[in-house]
C-alpha cells in the first residue's frame, strides 16, 4: 500500500513535489513595482518606468502566467480580500503589459482606439480559463453589485493615466488590502491637482471619476469591518475627507454638512510616463 501511495504521488506530482499554491503576496510583481514606479508630488501621485518595465518584460509576462493560471474554483475558495488583492493587481499588470505592446510609441491608452481596439474592452488575456478583458475585471467582477461593494478600489486600479489615481509602489496583499485601500483614497483626495474645494465660488472639484461611477458611493459602504457608519452619497463621502480636501475649517464644515456644489475636472489621459 505504501509504494501505491508514492507511485500515486509521483503520479499527481511529477519532478516538482507538491503543487505549489498561490503567492499571495504577489512576490514577482512586487519586485517589478518596486523598480519601475516612482514617487512623486510627495507620495500623492507616481510616475511608471515603462522602459524599464519593458525590460523586464519577460518577469512581467511570468507573473501574468501565474495570474491565468488560477482557475475559477480556486479563486471562489479565496477569502474577499484575497480575491480583491488578485483582481487589482491583475488589472494593474494586465494594463502594463497592454501599454508595452505599443511603447515607446504611444502618448494615451486611447491611442488603442475607443471603438475599434478599445483598450479597456479588448479581451487581451486570459483569467479563470476564458479570454477575459480589463473592464471584465473592474466592471463585470470588482464592481459587481453585492461582491465587494468596495468604492476605494477606484483608488487602487490604475489605468496607465495621469488623470487617474496613482499605480501604488507595491502590490495589494490580502493581509493589509484595507490599511493600503485607505492610504490610496487619502493620496488621491489630497492631490488638489485632482480633487479641491474653489473657495471663489465654494464649489468642489472632483475627479470625473466621481461621476462615472456615482452609484459605487450610494450601495451604503461600511468598510472591511461592517461597523463603519454607512455612506450613500458622494456628499458624504467627501464630508469623511474634508480635511484633505481643503485646509480651511469652515470649508471643511461646509463639506461634512453636504452643501457644497460638486463640479467634475477634466480627465487627463496622458500616460503616466517618466522618460528617465
Amino acid at each position: 500500500m505504501k509504494i501505491l501511495g508514492l507511485a500515486l504521488l509521483i503520479l499527481f506530482f511529477p519532478a516538482g513535489g507538491l503543487a505549489q499554491s498561490f503567492d499571495h503576496d504577489h512576490k514577482a510583481w512586487s519586485a517589478l513595482l518596486k523598480k519601475h514606479v516612482v514617487l512623486i508630488d510627495g507620495g500623492k501621485s507616481s510616475q511608471v518606468r515603462y522602459a524599464g518595465f519593458s525590460q523586464d518584460r519577460a518577469e512581467l509576462r511570468a507573473y501574468l502566467a501565474t495570474l491565468s493560471k488560477v482557475s475559477q474554483a480556486e479563486f471562489n475558495g479565496w477569502s474577499k480580500p484575497q480575491q480583491m488583492a488578485f483582481l487589482i493587481n491583475a488589472y494593474n499588470a494586465y494594463t502594463i503589459e497592454k501599454i508595452l505592446t505599443r511603447h515607446p510609441n504611444i502618448k494615451s491608452i486611447w491611442d488603442f482606439g475607443k471603438v475599434f481596439g478599445n483598450p479597456f474592452k479588448d479581451r487581451f488575456f486570459t483569467l479563470f480559463g476564458r479570454e477575459f478583458s480589463l473592464d471584465g475585471i473592474e466592471h463585470d467582477t470588482l464592481r459587481k453589485p453585492g461582491a465587494y461593494d468596495e468604492p476605494r478600489v477606484h483608488f487602487a486600479v490604475n489605468c496607465a493615466s495621469v488623470g487617474c489615481p496613482m499605480l501604488r509602489e507595491e502590490p495589494y496583499v490580502a493581509t493589509r488590502l484595507d490599511a493600503q485601500l485607505e492610504e490610496q483614497t487619502r493620496r488621491f483626495l489630497s492631490d488638489r491637482s485632482r480633487n479641491r474645494y474653489n473657495a471663489q465660488d465654494n464649489t468642489l472639484e472632483v475627479s470625473e471619476i466621481f461621476k462615472w461611477f456615482s452609484v459605487d458611493w450610494t450601495s451604503g459602504y461600511r468598510g472591511f469591518d461592517g461597523k463603519t457608519p454607512a455612506v450613500t452619497s458622494r456628499e458624504q463621502w467627501f464630508g469623511r475627507y474634508a480635511n484633505l480636501l481643503t485646509d480651511n475649517a469652515e470649508q471643511q464644515n461646509i463639506l461634512r454638512a453636504g452643501k457644497a456644489a460638486l463640479r467634475h475636472l477634466d480627465y487627463d489621459w496622458t500616460l503616466n510616463d517618466i522618460k528617465k
